[in-house]
């Protein structure tokens, strides 16, 4: 093979003159220096903490990040009292506080944020067509005159947890009344002879899930506090039967120990979960708890509706949170992308397979793979129908203190559930109502 002729010396110095004036002139450009890269959109996002899943609510927000590059989202777990966490944010909005630009509201709050001005319209981001893929009742939960403030983000209702194997092993059935559900735990309680297993217990704790607890009973008596119109139209005498009966299980029938007079959801949840306790009046949360390796109940738990009485129906609280951008954010529009991924059917699906969270989305109530997966999602699906909303009103604070006050002393038996009951209309009435 012939190979190419070295060149000469003088070609040589030729070349290399020709090189060294190239090298001054010729060429590319020199690469302009890197500009430095953009700060990033910095997301505060307040939530109420979730016991157990701090982690994997972490998880679900990195990644959040690393399918949105340039938004950082930093988050502010709050206490665990719904009450404190009101607070904390009309202390903050009343201040037209920025600091944060996404926040999980509680149902109840949406109406009073929305009418006081602290929540920012969703309506031109969140269009009718998006809107469609979620539960009617939580869509209408969160509009408010007419305009969308928050998205779903996942729904509640109040639901009964028993213990499967000790019902089994007594030869029982789930209760569907409330004597039914007296008359199985004392069976239980008795043939166990364990004196730290209490019967039922439940959310008597002077707070917004007192409210909760109390308005099921009522209920599922035949007892609305309001009627279509939005009048405060309380049937004192049911109303009265049922919390008679309420106040009976601790101190008539003593299924429910002294204790939930001041428990609330974490308090009960941790009593049956370590297997102190025949039923559970709770919410959904609680499933992937129970459920959890190394858990005393794992793999003995069941779910059914409320109780209710003769003649009525199970009553569970409709509850939820949602997802509201603050009003006075620098970064709205960075906010609802949060928002709305934090609501798509992905992560929804996520979390409720690792948590229990009901999902907003009607169309994971149907999916194959995850009622294969889950038994009890038909049974969620049933109990979510038939839960029952609070008053939709900007003064339901208002209206909640009171009637936190007054079954607190019904059942403090401070006073009989006929006179807390007269004068808790009395009161609401002469204050008044918005809707």
């Amino acid at each position: 093979m012939r190979r190419a002729a070295a060149p000469s010396g003088a070609a040589l110095a030729v070349a290399l003159a020709a090189l060294a004036f190239c090298g001054l002139g010729c060429g590319k450009a020199p690469e302009p220096e890197a500009k430095p890269s953009a700060p990033a959109t910095r997301i505060v996002f307040r939530y109420g903490r979730v016991s157990g899943f701090e982690a994997f609510f972490r998880q679900i927000l990195s990644r959040f990040e690393r399918e949105n590059p340039g938004i950082e989202v930093v988050d502010e777990t709050m206490a665990l009292d719904v009450g404190q966490q009101r607070e904390l944010y009309a202390i903050n909005l009343q201040g037209k506080n920025g600091a944060f630009d996404l926040m999980a509201l509680d149902i109840i709050w949406i109406a009073e944020f929305a009418s006081a001005g602290w929540l920012a319209e969703l309506d031109p981001w969140f269009a009718a067509e998006d809107r469609a893929a979620f539960l009617p009742a939580a869509i209408q939960a969160a509009t408010f005159g007419g305009r969308v403030y928050a998205l779903p983000w996942y729904a509640d209702a109040g639901l009964l947890y028993y213990r499967k194997d000790l019902l089994e092993k007594h030869g029982h059935r789930p209760p569907e009344t409330w004597a039914d559900l007296v008359r199985v735990a004392r069976d239980v309680m008795t043939k166990e002879g364990d004196p730290r297993l209490a019967g039922f217990v439940w959310q008597g704790k002077r707070y917004e899930g007192l409210v909760c607890n109390a308005l099921e009973y009522l209920s599922s008596n035949g007892a609305e506090v309001f009627d279509e119109g939005g009048r405060w139209a309380l049937d004192e005498e049911r109303a009265a039967q049922a919390l008679a009966f309420m106040s009976g299980l601790v101190h008539k029938e003593g299924v429910s120990p002294g204790l939930v007079l001041a428990a609330d959801e974490e308090t009960t949840r941790h009593i049956f979960g370590d297997g102190h306790a025949v039923f559970l009046r709770n919410w959904p949360y609680a499933r992937g708890l129970f459920a959890k390796q190394g858990s005393a109940v794992a793999g003995k738990v069941g779910i059914a509706p409320l109780p209710y009485f003769p003649g009525h129906a199970p009553a569970g609280t409709l509850g939820g949170w949602f997802l509201a951008v603050n009003r006075y954010s620098k970064n709205a529009e960075a906010a609802f992308r949060l928002a709305r991924f934090l609501g798509s059917a992905e992560v929804q699906r996520l979390v409720y397979e690792k948590i229990g969270y009901l999902p907003t989305r009607s169309l994971l109530y149907r999916d194959p793979e995850l009622l294969a997966k889950d038994r009890q999602l038909e049974a969620l699906a049933r109990i979510l129908a038939g839960a029952r909303p609070r008053p939709v009103t900007p003064d339901y604070s208002r209206i909640s203190e009171a009637m936190q006050a007054s079954f607190s002393d019904v059942l403090a038996e401070v006073k009989s559930p006929r006179r807390a009951l007269r004068e808790l209309s009395a009161k609401v009435r002469s204050s008044g109502v918005r809707r």
